[in-house]
Parts: structure tokens; sequence; C-alpha cells
């Protein structure tokens, strides 16, 4: 039997960590992607790096029940590309991806598919499964997006520590598939003149009631404006918004995510989708969190953010919306 290499390809990994090289932000509608120039791209660097032909290419993303939208479709039909779908959860993370990943590393080595594995991912998870299929032969290589400055964006340590070798993307064929949405402002409607109405006279002044001159010495206080707890549904409960933080010197930090992911939606997004994000409010749509959760757990230096992080960070986008 020949000898092959195989890539398979966390596309949440990929496209976030691309999406930060290009715009800060890991938000994926930020971002236009020409999806078969990067896979080609993939695989000349996967058949150069191993000097053997790639079997195949295994591409793992999530979609909604598990269905494939038009997009995944059409990268399922490319060349030896085998599309692996998981699906989101109830409150917007990805469920199923991770492990379809690591099945199919073990799987794949016990069947001896290929003698070289190239991993495009940093998933501290599929640690033991690279280890695993290690066990049958197969040396495992990952292959990082580097970021602006050439280091590799994203990558656990334990996932490096288990590898065979760490290797980067040529930053030049992320940039050449890969480009910023910015769409152009939709002017402002011009306003129409109010229609002239005729002068009312003055009406006659009226004699004072006693109750007029006690509301007027003591007038009603004013109403105290409504406030909106703002919380997706995996935030916590309401009450977690009176608790004190003790990570108050990553105020900084959180309000640095929060101001590019904002940033990177409001020049990417149509009006229609500028308004579904104005009417999901106080909920956070599920794209906007899973890139304030990335970029938050990048800056910060954490795989698990706690609850109070992630609070905080929700409450804050509303925040600095309603600020903007």
């Amino acid at each position: 039997m020949r000898s092959t290499c195989s890539l398979y390809i966390d596309a949440g990994y990929l496209l976030a960590s691309a999406a930060t090289r290009i715009t800060g932000t890991s938000l994926r509608s930020g971002i236009h992607v020409e999806y078969a120039p990067l896979i080609s791209s993939l695989v000349d660097a996967a058949e150069a790096r191993s000097g053997l032909p790639v079997l195949r290419v295994h591409w793992y993303d999530s979609a909604r029940d598990g269905i494939p939208d038009c997009q995944q479709e059409r990268i399922g039909e490319l060349p030896k590309v085998k599309l692996r779908l998981g699906r989101f959860g109830y409150t917007g993370e990805q469920k199923g991806v991770d492990i379809r990943i690591g099945l199919d590393l073990v799987a794949h080595a016990r069947n001896g598919a290929s003698d070289v594995f190239f991993l495009v991912s940093g998933d501290d998870d599929l640690t033991e499964a690279v280890e695993e299929a290690q066990v049958h032969g197969v040396q495992v290589v990952l292959l990082a997006v580097p970021t602006v400055g050439g280091k590799p964006h994203g990558v656990s340590r334990h996932l490096i520590r288990a590898a065979d070798e760490l290797d980067s993307i040529d930053g030049a064929a992320v940039d050449a598939a890969v480009m910023k949405v910015d769409r152009q402002p939709v002017p402002a409607p011009a306003p129409v003149p109010a229609p002239r109405t005729p002068a009312v006279a003055a009406a006659r002044p009226t004699a004072r009631t006693p109750l007029d001159v006690a509301t007027a010495a003591h007038p009603p206080a004013a109403p105290r404006p409504s406030s909106v707890l703002a919380y997706s549904v995996s935030t916590g409960s309401p009450a977690q918004a009176q608790r004190g933080y003790e990570d108050v010197d990553r105020d900084d930090l959180i309000d640095e995510v929060v101001l590019r992911v904002l940033t990177s939606f409001r020049e990417s997004a149509t009006p229609a989708g500028l308004q579904e994000l104005q009417n999901a409010k106080p909920s956070i749509p599920r794209d906007i969190d899973r890139a304030l959760l990335l970029d938050a757990s990048d800056v910060m230096q954490r795989y698990d953010l706690d609850e109070r992080i992630r609070y905080r960070l929700r409450a804050r986008f509303w925040e600095k919306y309603d600020e903007s």
C-alpha cells in the first residue's frame, strides 16, 4: 500500500485564528474566506512537509442540528474533502467536534490509513487522542495558524507536548484566502420637515386649587429608570451582577476584547444583522458570544473562563454597545 498523509482540520480553530490574524478578533462573520484555495494551500503544505501525497482532508465544523449549510455543502464537494459535522449546543457552544476528531485520529491510526497525520487545531481536549494515535505508529504534526508576529496562535501547551512536531501554516496563504469584510455604512435618511401647524391662542389662566399648591411645594419623585440586565442563556443568575469581582485587574482586558468584537461586528454586519442584534437584546447571538469567549481566553491565557469573567464579558458588551 502506498504511503500517504492525511489532514484533520478543526474549522473552528482555523477560521477563528485566521480572523484574529486579519481583523484582530476571532469573530468569523468579520471575514470572507475563499475555501478552495485555503484548503489547497493546506494540502500543498502537508505534501511538501511530509513528501507524501494527501489521502484525504477531513473538515470538522458545527452545524445546526448537524445539517450542513450551503457553504459547508460546497466544502464537502471539494476533491478529497470529507465533511464531518458536530452540532451547536443549547448555549451556542460546539458539541461533538473534538470527539469526532479524536475518534477519527485513533480509528485511522489503528487501521493504518496514513503514515503522517497533520492536525490543524489547538484544542487541549485532543491531547489524549494524539497520544493514542501515536501508539499505532503514526506521526502527528500540528499545523498552527501564525499570528501577525509569526507565532503559532492558540495552541494548547499540552497538545504541543503530545504532538511529534509543531509547524505553522504559511501566513501569506492565509492572507490570500481570508479577507476582512468591510461594509460601507448605510447613510441615514434625510430628515423630513415637520408640517407647520397654526398657532394656538394662549389659554387663559385658571384659578389654582389647594391641591395644585401642595403639588408645587412637594413635587412627586421622578420615576427611576428601569435597568435591563444583560446576559445570555449560559451566563448564570442575575444575582451574579451584584457580587464583587475579584478580577478587577482584568476589566481593561475585558473592555479591550469587547470593543474589538463589537467594532468588527459593526464593520461587517448588514443593516439586517445590526437590527437582529438589537432585537436579541439582552441575549447575545451565538457567533458573537463565541468570539468574546475565545478572544478573552486568548488574551488572558486561560483555557477555561470562570463564570464571573463570562458574565462580565457579556454585561460589558451591552454596556459598550449602549455607549457607542
